[in-house]
């Protein structure tokens, strides 16, 4: 059980580092609250909404998730985890490292339902996301 609700986790930041917008709203249950740093309820749609106009601005970016904690019982669990994502734009880099908690619900599959993004350490320009989309403060 814990290696298919891992996947679930892999598959979420594989479809973000590879643009595939269309198999994001899968890994997500109808709501999700989001938060990073702000929480939010949202549908799937509109976290690709989003999502997908910040990352397709970028040149490059990656998100490595590592050092998973899974507690599940029956259908619902809890994932923690570490990550480092890594972010560039014209030449610069930004680099955000930090944790993760995931709640996952079994409905026909497991989707994400919760996750909440701690952020621990940072290199680089922290403004580097908005300076891409032209959203610079």
């Amino acid at each position: 059980m814990s290696n298919n609700i891992i996947n679930v986790i892999t598959r979420l930041f594989w479809a973000v580092d590879h643009h595939d917008w269309d198999a994001l709203p899968k890994i997500f249950s109808e709501e999700v609250l989001l938060d990073y740093g702000e929480p939010a309820t949202l549908t799937p749609t509109d976290i690709v909404s989003m999502w997908r106009p910040l990352f397709t601005a970028l040149d490059a970016h990656q998100h490595l998730v590592g050092n998973h904690l899974v507690t599940a019982s029956g259908d619902a669990a809890t994932v923690t985890a570490s990550f480092i994502a890594t972010h560039q734009y014209a030449g610069e880099t930004w680099t955000l490292g930090g944790d993760y908690e995931f709640r996952l619900l079994d409905d026909a599959g497991w989707r994400i339902t919760a996750m909440t993004m701690t952020p621990v350490w940072q290199t680089g320009p922290a403004d580097l996301i908005q300076r891409a989309t032209g959203n610079e403060s």
